[in-house]
């Protein structure tokens, strides 16, 4: 048994706020929750980068014009903790995607159950899991970018670091831009302790404005790390072609 699938504790041991979570996607585009993963699983997700048997492929992002750094995806079966990520934040994130869309004009709708969703992913030939752990060195950076891999799209995701901040690493803070229409991009960095996640739009949130309610575009990233090593787990909820 490898170290990621040894035993772990429940992920989400105390019940989240989810009607503050909420307000805080409408109002600025990202939600801090946690620390959701103690110290252990942190370290133990973080070791496991190492362990092959755990992943289906590794991207150096340098190779792709991605920025500095490197990720890989994990395979299935997910370590039981990543599943259990997973399968126990999607029910409300849902809510609030199905929400979302209808506010936007938008007609898809998500089930209420993750499985059903990647059957809806698996039906269109988006088999591949898309979880993924990713690792930092001094003059890492991430590109601004979406996470979109299919025609079939989760519109949130969450990331979590592993790594104590001002303790294993400095800089790489996780940062935000969203372009509302006919005005400059803003910039939203958050700060994340060891174990804490930030959930965030992978495409586009509707905005409330004085004529109705607009698609702001989004667009996420990590700044440059200045010191030490920093590994991050991100939780995305729709498989991959």
């Amino acid at each position: 048994m490898t170290k990621a699938n040894a035993s772990h504790a429940h992920a989400i041991r105390t019940p989240l706020d989810w009607a503050s979570i909420a307000a805080e996607l409408d109002e600025h585009g990202c939600a801090v929750i946690g620390p959701i993963l103690t110290p252990e699983q942190c370290e133990t997700l973080a070791t496991s980068y190492d362990t092959d048997g755990l992943f289906r492929s590794r991207v150096v992002m340098a190779r792709h014009g991605f920025g500095r750094g490197e990720y890989r995806y994990f395979s299935y079966p997910l370590p039981p903790l990543i599943a259990e990520l997973r399968e126990s934040l999607y029910p409300p994130l849902a809510e609030i995607a199905n929400r979302w869309n209808e506010a936007m004009g938008i007609e898809v709708r998500y089930p209420s159950e993750h499985r059903a969703f990647l059957d809806r992913c698996h039906d269109a030939g988006q088999t591949k899991p898309t979880p993924l752990l990713l690792r930092y060195r001094p003059g890492d950076y991430n590109c601004l970018h979406q996470d979109l891999y299919g025609e079939h799209v989760f519109p949130l995701q969450v990331a979590f670091v592993l790594s104590k901040p001002g303790v294993d690493f400095t800089g790489g803070e996780f940062v935000l831009t969203e372009q509302r229409p006919r005005m400059q991009s803003r910039a939203e960095v958050v700060p994340l302790g060891q174990g804490q996640g930030v959930i965030f739009p992978v495409h586009h949130r509707p905005v409330q404005g004085t004529r109705g309610t607009y698609r702001v575009n989004m667009r996420h990233g990590v700044s440059r790390l200045r010191t030490g090593s920093r590994h991050t787990v991100g939780i995305i909820f729709h498989d991959a072609t």
